[in-house]
This record gives C-alpha cells, structure tokens and sequence, in this order.
C-alpha cells in the first residue's frame, strides 16, 4: 500500500501528514479520504485545476497523464514540470511525496490575485 506524504500547507494541512491509499486511487480521493480537503471544483472529473499538486518524489510511478489533463494543467497556478491533477494521479505502489500549491486558481480570484 502506497504512502502518501504531503508537505506542509498552511490551509489543507499545516503540520504535513502521511496517509496510507490502495493502489488504484487518485491522490485526490485518497487525500479527501483522510480529512485533507483539497479543492476539487469540478467533483473530481477532470475539469478543473482546483486540485493541482506537485509530485516532489514518485512521479513516474503515478498513472500515465492524458491530453484532457494536460490541457487543464496548462491553466493551473504555479505550475511545475512534476504538476498534476490529483484527481487523474492514480497510486501505483510506490510512495508519492506531494506539495499542495500554495494558490490555485480559483484563490486567485477571490483573493484579487489574479
């Protein structure tokens, strides 16, 4: 079973946290799962880029990325060779270690940011 470590996040999770998630599960049902409430506007169906992450360690391991997805990461904030959407990250069974942007683009907004 694949550890998720996450870093610190001064809103979703300000201490950082490991989690554990089977196989098979995106970052973002597995973080959701574990009270770490990462944006995901769009309800998890990949039209959105609420749930951006970036993969800090385990990137290849993650599901391959599709064009849908790359297309939306093209609009994420903060966006980084290692950028996914946690929704369409599915876990192997290797370890990922995470980093929550600090912004996403609907932050942006309602802060004036953007």
């Amino acid at each position: 079973m694949p550890t998720i470590t996450i870093l610190p996040h001064a809103e979703y999770c300000p201490a950082g946290a490991q989690i554990d998630a089977s196989p098979g599960t995106s970052i973002c049902e597995a973080l959701l799962e574990h009270n770490i409430d990462i944006e995901h506007a769009c309800e998890l169906s990949c039209a959105c880029t609420t749930c951006h992450v970036v993969v800090r360690e385990g990137f290849d391991s993650l599901g391959e990325i599709d064009e849908s997805e790359e297309d939306l990461l093209d609009r994420a904030w903060g966006l980084e060779p290692t950028s996914r959407l946690s929704c369409q990250a599915i876990l192997s069974r290797r370890d990922v270690v995470i980093e929550i942007p600090k912004y996403s683009i609907n932050h942006a907004k309602e802060k004036g940011g953007g």
